[in-house]
């Protein structure tokens, strides 16, 4: 029986377990939920595609929804950090609760709680900061592209500024509905994510 298990030993050692993957969770809305496209196409995708050949050790879950508000985000987060436990969490909501006019002290509210959830599970935090259009008033959008920034700093986590930087202001970039990017702008979004996410796989 000894020498059994001496054999067993011996071919762990030479034969080790591949570590398990580490997994990358993003909670997002319609921007990284490939809205209007394959889902291939979207820059998550394309993430993922990516970490295959920089990061192998990593497995990416998209668990964004179309529609989703920060409100609906928060709810499903803990969940998703129980059944996933998450070594890197990309948080991207806002859009919605924005275009829908929501209180915006209860959206950064809601972002704060998210990253604390986050955090307090270990996990490293990435927060996507979005745009809204122009016609929502300049003061409207200034408070509301000011909380992305003020949640980062207040929680000491990496901040994407823009999803849509370089992007939202062509028209070969974006559907006709002037809010999602389209197939093309993808990897242009993911070029946006990167440099911040790099640093924390």
């Amino acid at each position: 029986m000894r020498r059994i298990l001496l054999v067993v030993l011996l071919l762990v050692g030479l034969f080790p377990v591949p570590a398990a993957a580490r997994t990358l969770l993003v909670v997002g809305d319609s921007l990284s939920a490939a809205y209007g496209m394959e889902v291939p196409s979207g820059w998550v995708a394309l993430l993922g595609k990516r970490l295959k050949l920089q990061k192998p050790g990593y497995q990416v879950v998209n668990a964004s929804i179309s529609g989703d508000t920060t409100a609906s985000g928060l709810a499903r987060l803990p969940r998703l950090l129980a059944e996933h436990k998450p070594a890197v969490v990309i948080i991207e909501l806002g859009g919605n609760d924005g275009l829908r006019g929501l209180s915006l002290e209860q959206m950064k509210h809601n972002i704060n709680a998210m990253v604390a959830k986050a955090k307090a599970r270990r996990a490293r935090v990435l927060l996507v900061g979005v745009e809204l259009p122009p016609n929502y008033g300049r003061s409207y959008t200034e408070r509301f592209q000011s909380i992305f920034r003020e949640v980062a700093a207040g929680q000491g986590v990496a901040l994407v500024p823009s999803l849509l930087d370089g992007v939202a202001t062509r028209d070969e970039f974006m559907q006709p509905d002037r809010i999602h990017a389209n197939a093309g702008a993808q990897p242009r979004l993911l070029e946006n994510v990167w440099p911040h996410l790099r640093s924390l796989l």
